[in-house]
């Protein structure tokens, strides 16, 4: 055993919570391992020794790794390793990241890695919200400048309870997934999704979880920091010197007041260069050596002055009051050939939104260290650069991309049909067109409408709208802003993003760049931001009222039921030659799951869906004396009787004298090969079944 190990214990939501530190990664600058159950997630933070060249922000690195030998799997790729990152655990690196980040001091830009592997996982207890304590631990107690400690808690809402990270069973049961995260004093980072619920439930599981969080904090600050911690580094962070800032204020004010006043966003655009232009310029002798600091002066020149402007005079840059919603377009049904589609438009941010549907066996297969394995619901969010009038080539998906379709998809999932009343897959992606301000909450109005364009009978339509916040840090007044745009997100202190039905809130997500925010902050930007969502709906509705009554003429129709699990078998026939048989001749696409659940699709004609379900369910259907069929005769004996098919591989005889109420001479004289037959079962023995000839029909 080493012998600096330390093990720390606290009780998190009723369940011990293990910290080892000492013991592992002894080389980072600050390390630990946490444990809860069977799970358990090691943790490192590690920082450069100098600043990175250049850099004109923060240079902090999060990367959570799934190891999928924490759940005693091989992973199923090529190289039997792990790969790329999964969606879900970008996402999780996400959470980790963004409380920590307003924390680190300004001017500090050297590189920061934080490393969360889960090595261990037990369904009942989630790695994630042991990953974000790690973090904030390891960070507490190395020796890199922080403001921490942080704290972190999922909350789930069963049965009218708030439950602090909630075991599996009761994640089934809950109707908000709460991630948070905060100091002792005050809230950092919201990440949710929720079941259509009330503001005071959503504030309420907020307020619930932050009681712990300030108990987790206290912990940390009070018990391991002083048992184990590292005294900070002093570092010598980059500032815009005194004397420069002051003759950059002096000079270029006036310019910027003149800059920003005006309301045309090009204009004011143009104005800024030109003050940036002509004080660049008039400084070049002066300080020839300091583009970047004149540049970051002006920068937070123009910070102060549109802030004051929106603090004092309730002006935003564009001339709207506070609660104002930019102008609001949209469209549906602009792709012809689509399922479904629609176009949303709120000021300068617009996104072009598809839905296809197809059978549940295009679902998008999953491998992570939970129990999901599908994805049903498949939200893409792409934000290619031509939306911001950049000249960029096309790339993959990034870290935000996959943020911002992850919180449009979870604001979604609550108003989808189920699965037994809807067997489709659904895939939705936003092409963000043009952006300035709230993509991802354009996105979810954008594919509400999508959706609605397709025929998918959700049961609410969903809006989202971006706020904003100006905090004055001394007096603790602030200003809270509906529907923000780029520059007000730039230069504001939060982004708080509250998706939701016209009944209740279904998502939220909360990015800041003070040191947290209060319970009265949060409670005036929940309502201003359900007055926002209620305009932007009825603006949606205006467009489309309803739901397609119908789907699309090229969207597939698909029937789902279920039959006797052991008869699969003969629905699929030896080497799948009866399934082939029935997809050949109805032109549809069959799926059998291993609990007997029968899905078809079809494509074009919607009857042929209903025609293959006839023949599926007349081969598991156990025969009765009495039943009749309509079937073809597959084989003749003279004197003896013809043998009719009344299901794929399924026959019986009609003997010879069954065929008329006269005597016959050989059976070629009333039926031959290929005629088609009415028949009655008389008889089922053990031989087999004996028919009654009704009906020659050809």
């Amino acid at each position: 055993m080493a012998s600096n190990y330390k093990e720390f214990r606290m009780s998190v939501g009723g369940r011990d919570v293990i910290i080892e530190t000492g013991k592992y990664a002894e080389q980072a600058n600050g390390a630990c391992v946490v444990r809860c159950g069977e799970t358990a997630v090691m943790v490192s933070a590690c920082m450069s020794a100098t600043p990175r060249e250049g850099m004109d922000f923060f240079p902090l690195q999060v990367d959570y790794e799934e190891k999928m030998y924490a759940v005693g799997k091989i992973p199923g790729s090529f190289k039997r390793r792990e790969g790329r990152a999964s969606d879900k655990a970008i996402l999780t690196a996400r959470l980790i990241d963004r409380p920590l980040r307003p924390l680190f001091p300004k001017g500090l830009f050297n590189d920061v890695v934080i490393v969360a592997q889960a090595v261990s996982v037990e369904p009942d207890i989630t790695p994630e919200p042991l990953a974000m304590i790690g973090s904030s631990v390891a960070l507490a107690i190395s020796d890199i400048p922080w403001a921490g400690p942080t704290g972190s808690v999922v909350v789930g809402l069963v049965d009218g309870k708030y439950v602090i990270n909630p075991d599996f069973e009761q994640r089934q049961k809950s109707t908000i997934h709460l991630n948070l995260a905060g100091t002792k004093d005050a809230i950092l980072m919201i990440e949710a999704g929720a079941d259509e619920v009330s503001n005071e439930e959503m504030v309420g599981a907020i307020m619930f979880g932050h009681k712990e969080i300030s108990k987790i904090c206290s912990f940390i600050e009070d018990v391991i920091v002083p048992a184990v911690g590292k005294p900070k580094k002093e570092m010598e962070l980059y500032h815009v010197p005194a004397e420069l800032d002051a003759a950059v204020r002096a000079f270029a004010s006036d310019k910027i007041d003149w800059a920003i006043d005006t309301f045309d966003r090009k204009e004011r655009e143009d104005r800024q260069a030109q003050a940036e232009a002509e004080t660049l310029e008039h400084f070049a002798e002066i300080y020839p050596e300091n583009k970047r600091e004149i540049m970051d002066s002006l920068y937070y020149l123009t910070k102060e002055k549109v802030r004051a402007k929106i603090f004092d005079k309730g002006v935003r840059p564009d001339g709207r009051g506070l609660k104002d919603v930019r102008p609001i377009w949209c469209e549906a049904h602009v792709l012809p050939r689509v399922h479904g589609s629609a176009v949303f438009t709120r000021g300068q941010t617009q996104t072009l939104t598809t839905c296809t549907l197809d059978m549940m066996s295009a679902a998008q297969k999953l491998e992570g260290l939970d129990e999901e394995t599908a994805k049903r619901y498949m939200h893409q969010y792409n934000f290619p650069g031509y939306c911001t009038g950049e000249a960029k080539a096309l790339r993959s998906p990034g870290r935000r991309e996959i943020g911002h379709g992850a919180l449009a998809e979870r604001a979604l999932i609550p108003v989808l049909p189920s699965e037994e009343s809807f067997p489709y897959a659904i895939r939705v992606v936003n092409d963000i067109l043009s952006s300035n301000g709230s993509s991802s909450m354009a996105s979810v109005c954008g594919s509400t409408m999508a959706l609605m364009d397709a025929g998918v009978p959700i049961k609410a339509p969903v809006a989202g709208v971006a706020m904003g916040l100006i905090k004055n840090q001394e007096t603790g007044e602030f200003r809270v802003m509906t529907d923000i745009q780029g520059l007000e997100d730039f230069l504001g202190d939060m982004d708080f993003k509250v998706a939701g039905t016209q009944k209740g809130i279904t998502a939220i997500q909360m990015d800041i760049k003070i040191k947290g925010i209060s319970e009265e902050i949060m409670h005036a930007a929940i309502e201003q931001a359900n007055e926002g969502r209620q305009f932007i709906l009825s603006k949606m509705l205006e467009c489309i009222p309803a739901v397609r009554p119908e789907l699309s003429k090229y969207a597939p129709r698909i029937i789902s039921f279920k039959i006797d699990p052991e008869k699969i078998g003969d629905v699929v026939g030896k080497q799948g030659k009866v399934i082939n048989s029935i997809i050949a001749e109805t032109g549809t696409k069959i799926d059998i799951e291993d609990d007997g659940t029968v899905c078809i699709a079809s494509y074009g004609d919607p009857e042929a869906a209903y025609r293959a379900k006839a023949i599926v369910e007349s081969i598991v259907h156990d025969p009765e004396v009495g039943d009749m069929f309509i079937g073809n005769v597959v084989r003749v004996l003279s004197r003896v009787g013809a043998f009719v098919e009344f299901a794929p591989g399924k026959d019986g005889m009609i003997h010879i004298s069954r065929m008329s109420n006269k005597r016959i001479e050989q059976v070629e004289d009333v039926l031959n090969v290929g005629d088609t037959v009415k028949v009655e079962i008389i008889k089922i023995g053990e031989k087999g079944i004996d028919f009654k000839l009704l009906e020659k029909l050809s």
